[in-house]
């Protein structure tokens, strides 16, 4: 697998206060990698910062081999990187429908407005139509959003997030809050839509993790403590002191 993604040498401080402290991370072409690790060790930020949400205090962020370190969120996303996030981020009055369309009319360079009908355009019609089938959305196809449950309003923003049809997907807990049942549905779902492209994946819940993850990286106090299989790492006495502790040995 080549390098999709190259996080080399990443810092981020507030006021003296270091978050990121010399983060190096890769991610591979169609690769699964999760980032794991506990509260308040930087998993977010680093998400934030690779998807234009937030400045680096130092480093490089390498895409396919261009150096994307300091873009704005809107450029990233065209360079074929899109994240889901941490907190549900969807339209609520609008449909499941309306949602995924308003992502793929920005990924063919069209404005969604909301007070008027948009033009029918058959590929953005057909591209919104495959995303709601591939996410098995069609029975809510015309729900809005508010009226769905937690589980499938997490879905959708996955959906969302497949709409610019990136090559890099970032998912941020995106089984946070669900039931078992409905992360079982998730890692299928999850597994299936990120075929063929690379996916980064923070995520608390390690059967989800083990499930879905070629390699995980365990950040502990702002640096890549690891980075290994799964299986090394279930069995990394490191992983387990820092994180994962003897439960999941």
């Amino acid at each position: 697998m080549s390098d999709y993604l190259a996080v080399c040498d990443l810092h981020k401080d507030y006021g003296g206060l270091r978050v990121l402290g010399g983060v190096n991370l890769t991610v591979g072409q169609k690769e699964r990698h999760a980032v794991i690790g506990p509260n308040g060790a930087g998993k977010t930020t680093l998400f934030n910062i690779l998807s234009g949400g937030l400045q680096a205090s130092s480093g490089t962020i390498l895409f396919k081999g261009r150096n994307i370190c300091g873009k704005p969120a809107h450029a990233i996303n065209r360079c074929g990187i899109s994240r889901s996030f941490q907190i549900t981020n969807v339209f609520q009055d609008l449909s499941v429908f309306e949602n995924i369309l308003a992502g793929v009319r920005s990924h063919f360079g069209m404005r969604y407005n909301f007070f008027r009908k948009p033009a029918r355009n058959a590929s953005i019609i057909e591209r919104t139509e495959a995303i709601v089938a591939e996410l098995g959305l069609g029975e809510v196809r015309d729900v809005p959003a508010g009226a769905l449950s937690y589980g499938l309003q997490r879905t959708l923003e996955i959906g969302i997030t497949l709409s610019t049809d990136p090559e890099l997907i970032l998912l941020d807990e995106p089984t946070a809050g669900m039931t078992r049942e409905e992360t079982a549905r998730a890692i299928e779902m999850i597994d299936r839509v990120t075929a063929g492209r690379a996916l980064l994946i923070i995520e608390h819940d390690m059967d989800v993790v083990f499930s879905l993850a070629h390699t995980i990286s365990v950040l502990h106090y702002g640096s890549i403590l690891v980075s290994d299989t799964p299986e090394k790492i279930r069995n990394d006495q490191r992983v387990k002191d820092a994180y994962l502790g003897e439960e999941h040995a």
